[in-house]
């Protein structure tokens, strides 16, 4: 195989996959990518067993063939070429593929390709899509919440697609994060319910602009924008009920203007304690007190003016899980919906009309 690229071109596609390819070398061909070349174009894909990505490129190709390359050294040396300058990539079945740009050149020892295990491919035949901005907003507003833990179902979001509706939840079991965005041109033939995992969302948010197309088999699931298909294997589980654990009675609502909050939650957290993050709140008619203390350094107060008259509560939260929040919305209020210093409190911000976004926080004894 021989072709011939910009540096700008390859680059793009090779410091996309870095995000795929196995980096703890528990199968050695896992940290190659399959590099395949003809009809004036090459074809890059990476994967994990878990997650894949396809991609391609127009290049000026003189010999087909395929092979597979580390994906991290073939980015380094792409990388450190100077800019400008056609890279030519050789392999003469050797296992050895010869890259040359102006005086440079590398030799890198290849695997071949028969190795590489297969990744799943979709015509897409769904036709469902939704725009990619929006998509990856959505993303953002539950990423955080997503649970590191043994119980995989919770190491993903649930994505819901319904006609004309599109939602995603998350939780780590001591919060819970929720948005819906309306898409009038979503028409599933039925209701769809997945878990994405991780890895898979962080991967999206890396996307161009445009559609991000969706499809799905027993085993996978499909995201394609552009020239870039993103695959990721199914979770075979069952997501929490989310829907009974977002309150619906909670009586006391105060309104809270979402810069000050949020800076002041940063002021106070400060002298926290390191392990639990735990603020204590105190709510007062038109205002918010602010509490945290931690032995070995100190104590920390503030407050700020907020529309509530409800009754007097203190209660006690993780300030960072409030912080995670507060800072992926862009609303200038946030209205925080209490019960009791024992229950659950949600979040939501005040004024956004083209998505729908709810958070859930159980509190802290402090």
């Amino acid at each position: 195989m021989k072709f011939t690229v910009d540096k700008g071109t390859i680059l793009e596609e090779l410091q996309i996959l870095q995000g795929i390819v196995e980096k703890r070398n528990t199968m050695p061909i896992l940290a190659n990518i399959l590099m395949q070349v003809g009809d004036g174009r090459v074809e890059l894909t990476g994967t994990d067993l878990e997650v894949g990505l396809r991609t391609h490129f127009e290049a000026q190709v003189e010999e087909s063939g395929a092979v597979t390359v580390s994906g991290k050294k073939i980015f380094e040396i792409v990388k450190s070429l100077p800019d400008g300058q056609p890279v030519t990539f050789k392999e003469n079945q050797d296992l050895l593929m010869h890259v040359t740009a102006g005086e440079s050149e590398f030799k890198v020892l290849c695997l071949t390709k028969d190795d590489y295990p297969a990744v799943p491919d979709s015509n897409f035949e769904k036709k469902i899509a939704f725009p990619v901005e929006k998509f990856q907003d959505m993303i953002d507003r539950v990423f955080f919440a997503i649970a590191q833990e043994q119980r995989y179902y919770l190491n993903g979001a649930l994505m819901v697609i319904k006609p004309k509706s599109l939602e995603m939840v998350s939780t780590d079991g001591h919060r819970l994060s929720y948005c819906q965005r309306a898409c009038e041109d979503l028409a599933p033939a039925k209701e769809i319910r997945v878990i994405v995992a991780k890895k898979t969302l962080n991967e999206l948010r890396k996307f161009g602009n445009g559609q991000i197309e969706f499809d799905m088999d027993e085993s996978n699931l499909f995201f394609r924008s552009g020239k870039r298909t993103l695959i990721s294997r199914v979770i075979e589980s069952k997501f929490p009920n989310f829907e009974a654990v977002i309150p619906k009675d909670n009586p006391y609502a105060a309104l809270l203007p979402r810069e000050a909050f949020t800076d002041a939650i940063r002021r106070v957290s400060l002298l926290s304690a390191e392990r639990s993050r735990g603020i204590k709140l105190t709510f007062e008619k038109n205002r918010i007190r602010m509490f945290s203390s931690n032995p070995e350094i100190g104590e920390a107060r503030d407050k700020i003016d907020v529309e509530y008259k409800g009754a007097a509560m203190e209660i006690g939260f993780n300030s960072q899980y409030m912080l995670d929040f507060l800072t992926t919305v862009a609303a200038e209020k946030i209205r925080f919906e209490l019960k009791d210093e024992n229950s659950a409190a949600l979040m939501k911000p005040e004024g956004e009309e083209d998505v729908k976004s709810l958070y859930v926080l159980m509190p802290m004894k402090i």
